[in-house]
C-alpha cells in the first residue's frame, strides 16, 4: 500500500510538469492580486484553498490528460527523453486513478463558490480535457489549438473574480491572451518535425518555423503596446518588450538555439509575473491591517 501511493505521489509529481505549475498557480495569484481591494485578502482561505488546487491537482489533470492521449506521438518527441516524462507502458491504470483523485478537489471545490466562479471552474477543466482528449482533440486543430489555450488564462480571471466579485477588464484578458497564445505556438515550433512525422496539423506545421516566429512577434508585440499603454509609460512595463525580441532575435541572428530559449521562457514569466505580483500588491499596502 505504501509503495503503491509512493509511486502514485511520484507519478503525479512526475506528469505535473513542475517548471509549468507557475503557469496555473501563478495566474491565479496574479489575478487575485490584481483584484483584490486590499492586501489582507490573502488571509482568506478560499484564496489559499484555490491556491493549493491551482498549483498543484489542476496540473495534474491538465498534463496527465495530455500525456495519456498524446502516449504515441510523444514517443517521437525529444523533449519527452529529457525534462518531461515520458509515459510508461505499466503506467496507464495509475495515471487514470490520478487524473480521477486530482478531478476530485475541484469537484468539492466547486460547491463552495458562485455561479460565475463555477463556470470559469467548470471552463477551465473543459478546456484542459478538450485540447487533448477526443472527440475534441483542439491541439490538432490550427488556430483552435493556440486559441484553445485561453484554459491557461482561466485561472487568472478566476483570481480575479475571486476577489473581485466582477471579471477583470476586457483589457487585462486581451493581454493574457495574447500571450498564451504566443506562448502556446512558440512552444510548438521545437515539435514541428514529430507533429508532422506523427500526422498532427498544429498552426507551427501550418505555417512552419519562421512565419510561425513572426505571428508570435506580432503576439506579442501587442501585448506590449498594450501594457505599457495601460501603465502610463511606468518603466516596468517596458520589460515585456522582451517577449517579442526573443522571436524576433530567433528570425535574425542565425546560431540561436530556439530549444534553448524555450526552457529559458519559464523562468521569464516566473519573474514577470512576479513583478507583477509586487507592484499589484504594493499599490494596495496602504490598507491597515485591522
Amino acid at each position: 500500500m505504501g509503495n503503491t501511493l509512493l509511486a502514485a505521489l511520484h507519478l503525479a509529481f512526475s506528469v505535473s510538469r513542475f517548471r509549468f505549475w507557475i503557469y496555473t498557480g501563478g495566474t491565479y495569484v496574479v489575478g487575485y492580486a490584481l483584484g483584490m481591494d486590499g492586501w489582507t485578502a490573502f488571509f482568506r482561505p478560499e484564496y489559499t484553498l484555490f491556491l493549493l488546487y491551482f498549483f498543484f491537482p489542476a496540473n495534474v489533470f491538465l498534463y496527465g490528460i495530455n500525456d495519456y492521449w498524446d502516449e504515441e506521438t510523444d514517443r517521437l518527441n525529444p523533449k519527452k527523453k529529457g525534462p518531461e516524462h515520458l509515459l510508461a507502458d505499466g503506467e496507464h491504470r495509475l495515471l487514470i486513478a490520478i487524473l480521477i483523485a486530482a478531478v476530485v478537489p475541484a469537484l468539492y471545490l466547486l460547491f463552495c463558490v458562485p455561479l460565475p466562479l463555477q463556470l470559469v471552474l467548470l471552463g477551465f477543466l473543459a478546456l484542459a480535457y478538450g485540447y487533448s482528449a477526443p472527440p475534441f482533440r483542439f491541439k490538432e486543430i490550427p488556430v483552435l489549438d493556440f486559441s484553445s489555450n485561453v484554459l491557461y488564462l482561466m485561472p487568472g480571471i478566476f483570481g480575479y473574480l475571486l476577489a473581485s466579485g466582477t471579471f477583470p477588464p476586457i483589457e487585462l484578458v486581451t493581454v493574457g491572451f495574447l500571450h498564451i497564445a504566443a506562448m502556446h505556438l512558440f512552444s510548438a515550433i521545437p515539435d514541428i518535425v514529430c507533429d508532422r512525422e506523427a500526422g498532427i496539423r498544429t498552426t507551427a506545421v501550418v505555417l512552419g518555423k519562421s512565419w510561425s516566429l513572426g505571428l508570435c512577434c506580432l503576439f506579442w508585440g501587442c501585448m506590449a503596446g498594450i501594457i505599457i499603454t495601460l501603465s502610463g509609460m511606468h518603466p516596468a512595463a517596458f520589460i515585456s518588450l522582451g517577449y517579442p525580441v526573443v522571436p524576433l532575435a530567433l528570425l535574425l541572428v542565425s546560431g540561436l538555439s530556439l530549444e534553448r530559449l524555450y526552457w529559458f521562457l519559464p523562468y521569464f514569466n516566473t519573474c514577470c509575473g512576479g513583478l507583477v505580483f509586487l507592484l499589484a500588491t504594493a499599490a494596495k499596502a496602504t490598507e491597515p491591517l485591522f
